[in-house]
């Protein structure tokens, strides 16, 4: 007995005996960044410092970008929507919609991101240009996927209620209106394909509903009746490859 425990343990400290020998051999050094505050009459320094604001600032927005100006609002919009029209409240868990909806977003916005990377990002990196170029030409990306995705009507609405001078050409429209007019653009067209996700399950309800109603079985409410062979519609059309495929090509 006391020999199958000095092996059970045996077995449970290896992998730690293991990872602290490789950690040893390996001996890898971490990077340290220092920060404080003192007086300085170098304007360098100042600049330094109002930049490492700056990129720490964008970090809290990240998320918003990321949401405001990608495919994500579609995608989590059109996938709530699935949901509520099956019926199923909990069913996919939220954690999973999201998950699922932010490695679409990053499937849909590869291109835009690798061009964000090749023309601001490493050419800034490595001292080719200055800050000011390096953000043209990684905002430039995104600007052309929000235009292709905004329909005229919302971007003269907000063009309109910013009360700028009417723009020659897309370049010349401000980011901050072309991102509201993207998101409602977004928002118009995720409930759109949300109406469409509805019809299916709808007649099913109530066809549902009506058998009940001429079997006399009124006090059964038709969501028991009509859940199971939603879920089965769904599964024998294939319906997550057809949904995700149709929003992918949505984006296109």
């Amino acid at each position: 007995m006391i020999k199958n425990k000095w092996t059970l343990w045996s077995l449970l400290l290896l992998p730690l005996i293991f990872f602290a020998s490789s950690s040893a051999l390996a001996q890898v050094t971490l990077p340290t960044m220092n920060l404080g505050f003192k007086t300085t009459d170098n304007p360098n320094e100042v600049v330094n410092a109002v930049k490492l604001i700056m990129v720490m600032t964008v970090l809290t927005l990240a998320p918003a970008i990321l949401i405001m100006m990608t495919g994500f609002t579609r995608i989590i919009i059109v996938l709530s929507f699935l949901r509520q029209a099956m019926g199923v409240q909990q069913m996919p868990p939220n954690q999973l919609l999201v998950g699922l909806a932010l490695f679409l977003t990053f499937f849909v916005m590869q291109p835009a991101f690798n061009e964000m990377n090749t023309n601001g990002i490493q050419p800034y990196m490595a001292g080719k240009i200055s800050q000011e170029q390096a953000l043209e030409n990684t905002l430039a990306p995104l600007r052309k996927f929000m235009f292709h995705q905004t329909r005229d009507s919302d971007l003269a609405l907000f063009l309109k209620l910013s009360k700028v001078d009417k723009p020659k050409t897309r370049a010349d429209v401000p980011t901050m209106v072309l991102v509201p007019a993207f998101v409602v653009s977004e928002l118009k067209t995720a409930f759109q394909i949300g109406f469409i996700i509805f019809l299916p399950f709808l007649v099913i309800d109530i066809v549902a509903a009506s058998v009940l109603m001429a079997m006399g079985m009124m006090m059964l409410p038709p969501v028991v009746i009509s859940l199971p062979f939603k879920i089965m519609l769904f599964v024998l059309v294939d319906g997550w490859g057809l949904l995700i495929g149709s929003m992918v090509k949505s984006f296109g």
